[in-house]
């Protein structure tokens, strides 16, 4: 699972075969097929563990009661921006990438991914609820469509930081998505 994860952050689905990730791992195609019926489910199983691990670290950012809410968020853009640098931009988000893959995936996928989208956009709103009751946001805010707007928008700063191998872009979206949430 984990050189799954690590060969389709980096390549994709498409341009990578099982044999790739099974030789990283030095495991025989038949003990793959004994735990998953085809890439599919495989890719499928990535998908739900993905999102899992994910999920966790939106909590332990945006449920931080150390940090105001929109510097919960802040952490998480540091931590995103440190995680970019470590691994020198060749990985990204699995379930972007694959969004921007979908017109050649399985359709199964497309269900999975929109609900771990779904799943982070509510983490979020939480996080904006909490901004908006300390007054950080104003209570008019749309905390739903404001998440909404900052995985969409995260998504394709991800991407170009990918290509530009660097943080800029990632640093420019918070700042325009905080800027615009105060003002929102």
């Amino acid at each position: 699972m984990r050189s799954g994860l690590e060969v389709l952050t980096e390549k994709g689905y498409s341009a990578t075969g099982i044999d790739e990730i099974l030789g990283r791992v030095r495991i025989p195609k038949g003990s793959f097929y004994h735990y998953f019926e085809s890439k599919e489910a495989f890719g499928l199983e990535l998908i739900d563990r993905y999102g899992a691990y994910f999920a966790g670290k939106l909590d332990s950012h945006f449920g931080n009661p150390n940090l105001s809410p929109l510097m919960r968020l802040q952490a998480f853009v540091a931590d995103a921006m440190a995680g970019m640098r470590r691994f020198e931009f060749r990985r990204g988000c699995l379930i972007g990438n694959l969004g921007q893959e979908m017109t050649c995936l399985p359709e199964s996928f497309r269900e999975r991914l929109h609900a771990v989208f779904i799943d982070w956009e509510e983490r979020l709103a939480g996080c904006l609820e909490a901004a908006k009751a300390e007054g950080q946001i104003p209570q008019e805010a749309d905390c739903r469509q404001l998440a909404s707007a900052f995985w969409i928008g995260w998504e394709g700063a991800v991407l170009r930081a990918k290509l530009e191998r660097s943080t800029r872009p990632l640093a420019s979206f918070a700042q325009f998505f905080v800027s615009a949430l105060r003002a929102a």
